[in-house]
């Protein structure tokens, strides 16, 4: 895969930036920040989809990393996406170890929900099963919609749709202490629920 590829050589010219070696795929584009003090720079389609309700995608973005020691790439949603559409990021956030060398995928998920149209007996009227819902046109990322036949609540992501994207992060490993009992605390055991959903304003 090595002969593939091609080096980017433009760094991000910020005082706390760390040095991500990059390989682009052919056709990939080098990452960007949109604004120069965000955390994440974006992930970017490198093909078409199409994404029906209840599918997961893997998305390719056509970069693959070398991060320093002591950090790890993770691919977070984009809000936008997640505010305006029914596809979220599957394992968010998902972590790109250090030791890995591949491709940088996305898992892209529909939550729509799967639509059913009755079939009926044209001459009875009489229900004789379900069928999907189809729709004359699918959704696209930034509104607008692509003409076709698919099952209703189907989206494209379209190549060069910033999908996603990914936040350098630094990665502390647990050195581990077995004992036979742990300090308390004032929560103890108390687990999920435990500390309720009201503020103690709103009694």
């Amino acid at each position: 895969m090595l002969d593939k590829l091609r080096r980017g050589e433009r760094r991000v010219e910020r005082s706390n930036a760390v040095n991500v070696k990059i390989a682009l795929l052919p056709g990939a584009e080098l990452p960007q920040y949109a604004k120069p003090n965000d955390s994440g720079f974006d992930l970017v389609a490198q093909e078409d989809y199409v994404v029906e309700p209840g599918q997961t995608v893997k998305v390719r973005t056509g970069i693959c990393v070398e991060l320093p020691v002591g950090y790890e790439l993770q691919v977070r949603p984009r809000s936008g996406i997640s505010a305006n559409t029914k596809l979220r990021v599957a394992n968010s956030p998902g972590s790109v170890d250090n030791s890995y060398r591949g491709e940088i995928c996305v898992l892209i998920d529909n939550i729509a929900q799967v639509e059913y149209d009755v079939v009926r007996d044209e001459d009875t009227n009489a229900m004789t099963g379900v069928e999907v819902a189809q729709s004359g046109a699918a959704d696209t990322l930034d509104g607008s919609y692509v003409l076709g036949v698919f099952p209703q609540g189907t989206y494209i992501i379209r190549k060069g749709d910033r999908i996603a994207q990914a936040v350098i992060a630094p990665v502390y490993l647990a050195a581990f202490e077995v004992v036979t009992e742990l300090a308390e605390s004032e929560r103890g055991a108390g687990g999920f629920g435990h500390s309720g959903v009201r503020t103690e304003a709103s009694v």
